[in-house]
C-alpha cells in the first residue's frame, strides 16, 4: 500500500514563499508520474503541475513562472516550491502519484493561506 504525506503548508503573506513536500512510501516512486493539485473553498480541485519520472515538468498557466516543482527520487520525494504567493493561491494542496500499472493515489493534503 502506497501512502503519500504531504507537509509544509501554512499561513503566508502576500508574496511570500512555501515549499511543500510529499513523501512515499513503497518502493514505487521512481518510476512513477507525480502531481500536485489543489483546491480552494467552493472550488473544484485543479491540477497544479506535475513532473515525470524522467523530470519533465507541467504547470497551469496560473503558477507558471512562480512555482517549481521537483522530485528526489533517493528520498521519495516530490516538492512544490511557491514563490510570489497571491491570495488566490489559497487552498488544500494534494499529492498525487500515479504508478507505471496506471494505479493512482492521493494524500490527503495540507493547507496553504496566503494573506493578503
Amino acid at each position: 500500500q502506497v501512502q503519500l504525506v504531504e507537509s509544509g503548508g501554512g499561513l503566508v503573506q502576500a508574496g511570500g514563499s512555501l515549499r511543500l513536500s510529499c513523501a512515499a512510501s513503497g518502493s514505487i516512486f521512481s518510476g512513477s508520474v507525480m502531481g500536485w493539485y489543489r483546491q480552494a473553498p467552493g472550488k473544484q480541485r485543479e491540477l497544479v503541475a506535475t513532473i515525470t519520472s524522467g523530470g519533465s515538468t507541467t504547470y497551469t498557466y496560473s503558477v507558471k513562472g512562480r512555482f517549481t516543482i521537483s522530485r528526489d527520487n533517493a528520498k521519495n520525494t516530490v516538492y512544490l516550491q511557491m514563490n510570489s504567493l497571491k491570495p488566490e493561491d489559497t487552498a488544500d494542496y494534494y499529492c498525487r502519484l500515479i504508478s507505471r500499472a496506471g494505479v493512482v493515489y492521493w494524500g490527503k493534503g495540507t493547507l496553504v493561506t496566503v494573506s493578503s
